[in-house]
């Protein structure tokens, strides 16, 4: 299992993550103690500076942590969501050095 890093999809990770503790334990103290070592880079360091004593339970870490790293989620784009895409009032693009 790839450790991560806090650039790819939490979601996927978390998945692996579950699917091979699930091979020896489904304790929830277990699970929240050797997360940890299923990071690294940012999401170690994230991780790491989290409040002492702020995950009571597996379900809590699994909800910080998909928090945390949900702008890493994929986002699978409509025909309609890219059509209701709408620019701010007052803001310009610029294109080859022209104000649009």
């Amino acid at each position: 299992m790839d450790c991560y890093d806090g650039t790819t999809d939490p979601n996927e990770h978390m998945d692996v993550y579950t699917m091979h503790m699930s091979l020896y334990t489904s304790d929830s103290a277990v699970l929240c103690r050797v997360f940890p070592t299923s990071l690294k880079g940012g999401a170690l360091s994230w991780f790491e500076r989290l409040p002492l004593n702020s995950i009571d339970c597996f379900e809590t870490s699994v909800s910080m942590f998909g928090t945390q790293f949900v702008t890493t989620r994929p986002h699978h784009l409509s025909f309609i969501t890219l059509v209701n895409i709408l620019q701010e009032r007052g803001i310009s693009e610029v294109v080859h050095g022209e104000v649009l």
